[in-house]
């Protein structure tokens, strides 16, 4: 009898367990159809794309492809310096007569064809590169390609507020292609960036960061002494950019130039890791204005009137006897379109082209915006009268140590240096 009691107990297990099957194939068949690939596959998992392979084999095909296009970009110096007669006299404190004392010197940066025609090539770098210093005289400019080939090269035009030259040779068998420009509205934080040039005289080095930041500014100063320049909308990348590797191509890992490497953030100040690079989309409009003005220009292209703006605090509106948002004016250049148009320290900007404006970089922007050569229309504040005036927006000039501030109220500080707008 025992053995045909368990017999059933089996029997019913077993149609359950078939029955339970089928009802699990049931619902899988009608929930996951959602998640399943054609023909109730199971989905395929996606990768990220590779493109051509891991970063690194993308950066070494970066590389490979680009290096070939920049050079080396010696150049020869020729100048006088004043050396004291008796050394030993100025050390303790002494005056002592100098003399004059020929020198020469030899300076090197780097820089990439940026188009070729035969055997002709136009070559980008910095301005600062192919510059002399303290008003030395250049005695000659040597490219040298990669592999070996030596040129004369000639500077073509150059532009100091924008520090990017061009230097032309000719008569080069089997020139390298040019290098391909990326649109640098397109940049993101964090893609790798390639820095590739002649640091310090090596020969064909690499650098690798990323890109860090956009639109910094940043002060540098000449190499003519005493001045300084205002450079605005640079590049931030951590590859390291040192002596040598100045004018040389910044890439992307397709081999596109995304900048022109410039300067490192000052060492000095406890700044690692700190690269600043010239935008592409910034070296295209430039070498356009090169290609059509041959010789050395000061300007920057950029919108300037003249200005140091404040944007109106309650404090500020206190010693000024304003009540309501605006931009005060700090200082004004003498002779500048704004001293010109009859602004004048203490005066609020209320309006540019008709647009209300809180902050001093709202009026910045739209300085900038205008073309040299253009208006702006400004609706003024001056001492409770209100007036429309229009300003001729002219050309920033490269060097601070150009502008001299006309006035300045002497209860209000710049919130602006003056070469800003």
């Amino acid at each position: 009898m025992k053995n045909f009691r368990i017999f059933p107990t089996l029997v019913v297990g077993l149609i359950g367990a078939i029955v339970g099957s089928f009802s699990m194939m049931l619902f899988a068949s009608t929930h996951f159809v959602g998640i399943a690939g054609p023909g109730n596959t199971p989905p395929a998992v996606s990768a990220a794309p590779l493109s051509g392979g891991s970063d690194q084999d993308r950066i070494i095909g970066a590389v490979k492809r680009v290096a070939p296009s920049v050079v080396a970009i010696n150049v020869s110096v020729n100048g006088q310096q004043m050396v004291p007669s008796d050394p030993f006299a100025q050390f303790f404190g002494q005056q002592s007569p100098g003399r004059v004392q020929r020198f020469k010197a030899r300076a090197s940066g780097s820089g990439f064809i940026y188009s070729r025609s035969g055997d002709s090539a136009t070559i980008v770098t910095n301005a600062h590169v192919v510059r002399p210093p303290n008003g030395a005289a250049i005695s000659g400019i040597q490219v040298v390609f990669q592999n070996g080939t030596h040129a004369t090269g000639t500077v073509y035009s150059e532009n100091i507020g924008a520090d990017l030259a061009l230097v032309k040779v000719s008569g080069v068998k089997d020139l390298p292609p040019p290098v391909e420009i990326a649109d640098s509205n397109k940049l993101q934080a964090g893609q790798w960036a390639i820095a590739i040039g002649e640091p310090f005289e090596l020969k064909e080095s690499v650098s690798l960061g990323v890109v860090s930041g956009f639109n910094r500014d940043e002060t540098i100063g000449t190499e003519s002494g005493g001045g300084e320049i205002q450079f605005k909308g640079l590049l931030q990348t951590s590859a390291p950019i040192n002596p040598g590797n100045s004018g040389g191509p910044l890439i992307d890992v397709q081999g596109r130039l995304i900048g022109v490497n410039q300067s490192t953030a000052n060492p000095q100040a406890g700044a690692q890791g700190i690269g600043f690079a010239i935008p592409a989309n910034t070296v295209k409009e430039q070498v356009a204005l090169l290609e059509k003005t041959p010789g050395t220009r000061q300007g920057t292209n950029a919108g300037f009137i003249g200005a140091a703006l404040q944007t109106v605090t309650p404090d500020v509106g206190v010693q000024l006897n304003y009540k309501g948002k605006g931009v005060a004016i700090a200082q004004v250049v003498s002779g500048g379109p704004a001293d010109q148009a009859g602004l004048q320290p203490g005066d609020v900007i209320t309006k540019v082209n008709g647009t209300d404006v809180a902050t001093n970089e709202e009026v910045i922007k739209a300085i900038r915006a205008t073309k040299p050569g253009g208006t702006v229309a400004m609706q003024i504040w001056s001492s409770g009268v209100k007036k429309l005036v229009n300003v001729k927006v002219a050309e920033r000039p490269a060097e601070a140590a150009m502008l001299m501030p006309q006035q300045q109220p002497p209860q209000q500080q710049p919130g602006t240096d003056p070469t800003s707008p």
